[in-house]
């Protein structure tokens, strides 16, 4: 089962950036300022690490979360949703007025 879903609008959101750049994939980590935003790049600029965890797809795209960042949340389901705002600053959501937000609900697991 996907942990992740999206929104309409993220979804319509994520379909400008892939028109614009081609297949990309996301990258939740933990911390503070950027790093806690899921992050949108390219598929191939960014290095998944071996300790990343897959949550799912939105949109034919892969969404991966850091394993300690995971191991924090993996009671919640995800959900990405688009607000107005700029994006984190290597994330290709920044710069187009809008950005993803991820919204957490609590599973069973």
């Amino acid at each position: 089962m996907d942990r992740v879903t999206a929104t309409p609008a993220a979804l319509e959101f994520l379909a400008e950036i892939v028109a614009d750049h081609g297949p990309v994939l996301f990258h939740q980590s933990g911390g503070c300022c950027d790093g806690s935003s899921p992050m949108c790049y390219p598929q191939g600029d960014f290095r998944v690490g071996e300790r990343d965890v897959k949550l799912g797809e939105i949109g034919g795209m892969p969404f991966y979360i850091s394993a300690s960042q995971y191991d924090t949340w993996k009671h919640t389901r995800l959900t990405i949703d688009v607000v107005p705002g700029r994006g984190g600053m290597f994330s290709l959501d920044n710069g187009r007025e809008k950005r993803f937000l991820v919204r957490s609900d609590i599973c069973r697991i």
